[in-house]
């Protein structure tokens, strides 16, 4: 079974768990109660407005709160005009069998146009015109969806939910996932979303794996209107009227070359998609990456200017046919994966030298051969408390080696290993001890040598 993220986990089910736009889902519930009685005027409702307002979680409470099925076509899903008259025309047209209204969301409406088949539009306006079921649309930014697609519709626009609402919220999910953080960790993370609460989610979700105490060094996300200006930023790299404006581009934001070539490859792939085309691109890529190189062993820093000319201008003119349409752009999934697994690498090191220690191998035996042998022992419950107790294991730790996601169970074994050492201190040894101990004979010895240093000379001398 996939573990929920936290999203959709928390995600609020009725219109008044919503927090912000008060008058938005004020409109929002009018407008389903207009369905109550017949056909209303506007068959169907966009709700536009920045990422993670929660336009989609309103259209999905406004369901619940009315009794009313789901129909919903996504941005991943193909959106051709098959495929909207399949699942959302038929839809449109019948209602439940208990004889209830059906609600039809269309997710992210302002991405219709980029689509191969351009008939996906033109399909949901003669929905609209024709429907006998309430239809929501959603959208991030309202002027990227036809005016004659608006005109179709009521429009409603949800603006960025208030740092202070964002930080009373993220502290409610820490304390239900029983993380703790520094001061300022919470109130950080809220500052950087930019009035996205979605994302604050999940920055929070992402800097907690592998941890149950957040500090604020763990915090290494950018501002979320950074960001925007980084696909502004790609934009403008791909699709330039001439190379020297694609260069000049990478100088309006402030990332170094390192980071810039990360972006470019995640996105070159679906700005260029003849193989020619991507064949040049990552040929010019490779070198700039070159240039890196060179930089990071000569330190050499005047060679950024050449693979930043090499990644852009470069990639720029590797395009035979430019494509005119706007595309939607991504976050290079190698600066998530490295930001998500930070405390996990950490987490594994810290319990890997507690394991060597105690077994007299060496950090990278104890994660190689050890841990697959400690893991299958702590499936015994019993045991588990015991070796936790021995080894002084953070929660941390115990849900890395036993893979436990359920911070109960966690905790539970937590602190009988707690209560394990407080009862048989003299019995069990925690690791912090054993380091200790360690240390102190690594002491005496050294006193040792520097008291008797002289004297062994002369024993030495003495025996020619």
């Amino acid at each position: 079974m996939p573990i929920e993220n936290w999203v959709e986990k928390y995600r609020p089910q009725k219109l008044s768990d919503l927090v912000g736009n008060s008058s938005a889902i004020k409109g929002l519930m009018e407008w389903g109660q207009s369905w109550l009685e017949d056909i209303p005027e506007s068959r169907a409702i966009v709700l536009h407005g920045k990422i993670g307002t929660g336009k989609t979680t309103s259209a999905h409470a406004l369901a619940i709160d009315m009794g009313w099925e789901i129909t919903e076509l996504n941005a991943s899903d193909q959106r051709t005009k098959v495929e909207v008259e399949k699942v959302a025309g038929t839809g449109s047209r019948m209602g439940t069998i208990e004889g209830s209204k059906r609600l039809i969301i269309l997710d992210e409406a302002d991405n219709f146009y980029v689509r191969e088949d351009k008939g996906g539009e033109r399909a949901v306006i003669e929905l609209i015109k024709r429907t006998r079921q309430p239809i929501v649309l959603t959208a991030n930014e309202l002027y990227e969806i036809s005016s004659e697609l608006r005109a179709s519709c009521k429009l409603i626009k949800f603006e960025p939910i208030s740092t202070s609402s964002i930080i009373r919220i993220l502290k409610k999910i820490a304390d239900s996932e029983h993380l703790t953080y520094e001061d300022g960790v919470i109130e950080e993370i809220a500052n950087n979303a930019d009035g996205d609460l979605r994302g604050a989610t999940n920055d929070l979700e992402a800097i907690s794996q592998n941890t149950f105490h957040i500090k604020l060094e763990d915090i290494t996300v950018d501002k979320r209107n950074n960001i925007k200006d980084i696909f502004s930023v790609l934009k403008n790299i791909f699709k330039a009227k001439n190379a020297k404006e694609s260069y000049e581009a990478i100088f309006s934001i402030d990332k170094d070359p390192e980071n810039m070539i990360q972006w470019i490859d995640e996105n070159v792939s679906i700005e260029y998609t003849r193989p020619i085309d991507l064949n040049d691109a990552y040929y010019y890529m490779s070198k700039a990456a070159t240039f890196l190189g060179r930089v990071r062993r000569r330190k050499n820093y005047a060679m950024w200017k050449y693979a930043s000319f090499l990644m852009t201008a470069g990639v720029f003119v590797s395009s035979r046919k430019r494509r005119k349409e706007s595309l939607k752009y991504y976050k290079p999934q190698i600066i998530d994966k490295f930001w998500k697994t930070k405390n996990m690498r950490m987490t594994r090191d810290s319990l890997a030298r507690k394991i060597g220690t105690r077994c007299h191998t060496s950090i990278g035996f104890a994660r190689s051969q050890l841990f697959p042998f400690f893991r299958f022992t702590m499936m015994n419950k019993s045991y588990a408390e015991y070796i936790a107790a021995s080894l002084d294991l953070t929660p941390e730790e115990i849900s890395f080696i036993m893979d436990l996601k359920d911070t109960k169970d966690i905790y539970d074994i937590y602190n009988k290993a707690q209560s394990i050492l407080r009862e048989d201190n003299y019995l069990i040894e925690s690791f912090t001890e054993i380091n200790k101990k360690g240390e102190r004979q690594d002491s005496c010895q050294e006193k040792s040598v520097s008291k008797y240093g002289n004297a062994q000379t002369t024993i030495d001398d003495a025996w020619g």
